[in-house]
């Protein structure tokens, strides 16, 4: 009984602040810091379970609160298509190089877009990489700069296979000669020195580091920058548009003499004539649905516009160079050949080989 009214006394001595501060609660309080044989027995004192429930309730806030996710799943999709990108490119750039009879200018070209396709996808890895475990001012410039050079090759590089595709219907005769190889070279050398040297502006000072209002919608490039990439890219497909229409009556008028010369004109021309307008379609299709939301919001966004509008444009550019292999390798009579020796040796090809030109392909 000593025991229990020393309790209740110091207890009420602890709260006897709160008694002044509401006299009307002091009998409710002084009846609930009473220690009776009841709670000696183990019942809980009723203070004592509103405090427990009160910090299980917390307990129970703090676990149901919002996560937040640490990596922008706009990279994980990039990151992704760089990968896809990657792999399916280094197949071509390793079946091109390892097999002799692809030594030809349209193989050359053809392995040329591979190769900048592949540094595309290995950069987009990179990016990735570097954004999220090495975060650096001068990493991100090389990163970015290494990404242009990458893209500007492989849109390059289509144009310079649709002009090779123009020359060898245009000068079929004489197209398997040594001048062929040399405008080759000299459209290789122009597509990768250009490319090289557009990569290169970022890293030598073009870029917006240290004046951030003049950043455009790709940190860290300068609008200025972008608008050139953007400018330059409606020239290539404006290009490439009027030498593929130029293409295509080529090839309905060859069609049309051939035709004539085997009469079979109702069917063989209407044939020949649709696959080179499909093909055609194909291509310049797939390259101005991967490249034109992305060069025109380049022109019309500005820097304070949200992110996911900068990744909804140019994830599907990547795709471009997903595609560009199917498009101009994987349908290559040639390189399936390579491909079916590469994975089962015991493949033997049938008839000689003889070497087309792009006209054929």
């Amino acid at each position: 009984m000593f025991e229990g009214f020393l309790v209740a006394s110091l207890s009420q001595g602890s709260h006897g602040f709160f008694c002044l501060l509401r006299s009307s609660e002091c009998g409710e309080m002084n009846e609930s810091l009473v220690v009776n044989d009841s709670s000696a027995a183990g019942e809980p004192v009723p203070w004592m379970e509103a405090e427990y429930l009160n910090q299980h309730n917390s307990s129970l806030e703090l676990s149901t609160a919002p996560l937040e996710f640490p990596v922008n799943p706009w990279d994980i999709m990039l990151c992704m298509s760089g990968t896809v990108i990657a792999c399916e490119n280094a197949i071509v750039v390793a079946i091109i190089f390892y097999t002799p009879t692809l030594r030809t200018p349209m193989f050359a070209l053809i392995g040329s877009l591979a190769t900048a396709d592949l540094l595309s996808g290995i950069g987009l890895i990179l990016n990735f990489v570097f954004q999220y475990v090495i975060s650096s001012e001068t990493i991100s410039l090389i990163t970015v700069g290494f990404l242009v050079a990458s893209f500007t090759a492989s849109i390059s590089s289509l144009l310079a296979i649709t002009v090779d595709r123009y020359f060898s219907l245009y000068n079929a005769l004489t197209y398997f000669s040594d001048k062929t190889l040399q405008y080759v070279h000299l459209m290789l050398i122009v597509t990768w020195g250009v490319s090289l040297l557009l990569g290169l502006l970022p890293v030598l000072g073009w870029n917006c580091l240290h004046e951030p209002a003049s950043c455009s919608i790709v940190r860290p490039l300068t609008r200025s920058n972008v608008m050139l990439l953007a400018t330059s890219f409606f020239a290539i497909f404006v290009l490439m548009l009027t030498l593929y229409f130029k293409i295509c009556k080529i090839v309905c008028r060859h069609a049309h003499q051939i035709a004539l010369q085997q009469h079979f004109f109702a069917t063989s021309h209407y044939v020949a004539t649709k696959k080179g307008v499909s093909t055609l379609a194909i291509i310049l299709g797939t390259f101005g649905a991967s490249w034109l939301p992305f060069a025109i919001y380049c022109l019309v966004g500005e820097r304070e516009y949200p992110s996911v509008y900068t990744y909804a444009t140019l994830l599907p550019a990547t795709y471009n160079s997903m595609i560009n292999p199917i498009i101009y390798a994987y349908r290559n009579t040639e390189i399936q050949r390579s491909i079916y020796m590469l994975l089962c040796g015991c493949f033997q090809a049938n008839g000689s080989y003889r070497s087309r030109s792009p006209s054929e392909v």
